[in-house]
């Protein structure tokens, strides 16, 4: 389904889990900042709004979005955080760059979310264009950064109750 028709939400979806007591870590890219740091407020926002106080935010910077999935796969063993979002940027250009960052942290997360304990949840924007990127934080189709968080809180209580 095209992001363009669709956005998730707090109204669309089934109730939102008691987030009181989770701790999550947001990972964000220097890498196009005029992008992810609307994603990364975005996710601050709805993270706070449903519960989750400021101080079980963990909140880490890397250069670019390759580097997202070492800095997750590091977060997750040393970071006492119960869910990961990984937030990126990647504008189509002119060589296959694009394609190979993309694939490269498509894999590397679905490795994690695989093999680790916690969740880790893709907030990689991979647009064709800058106008698409700013649509998707805080423009017309919303800001993507509050749906990572809401799907950050649900698989944190998945993964609790599939512990209890």
């Amino acid at each position: 389904m095209s992001s363009h028709t669709f956005s998730y939400t707090a109204d669309q979806s089934l109730p939102i889990p008691d987030a009181g007591e989770m701790r999550f870590g947001i990972i964000t890219t220097e890498w196009n900042n005029h992008i992810t740091d609307k994603l990364l407020s975005g996710a601050i926002d709805e993270l706070t709004a449903q519960g989750v106080d400021k101080s079980n935010i963990t909140t880490k910077r890397v250069p670019g979005s390759f580097e997202l999935v070492y800095a997750a796969q590091q977060l997750a063993k040393y970071g006492h955080v119960n869910g990961i979002i990984i937030i990126g940027c990647v504008i189509r250009g002119d060589t296959p760059h694009f394609d190979y960052i993309c694939q490269g942290v498509t894999q590397g997360i679905a490795q994690l979310n695989a093999t680790s304990n916690i969740p880790v949840i893709f907030g990689l924007l991979t647009v064709n264009n800058e106008e698409q990127a700013e649509e998707r934080a805080g423009g017309k189709l919303g800001n993507k950064g509050r749906e990572f968080a809401l799907t950050a809180i649900k698989m944190v209580d998945y993964a609790w109750k599939l512990q209890k």
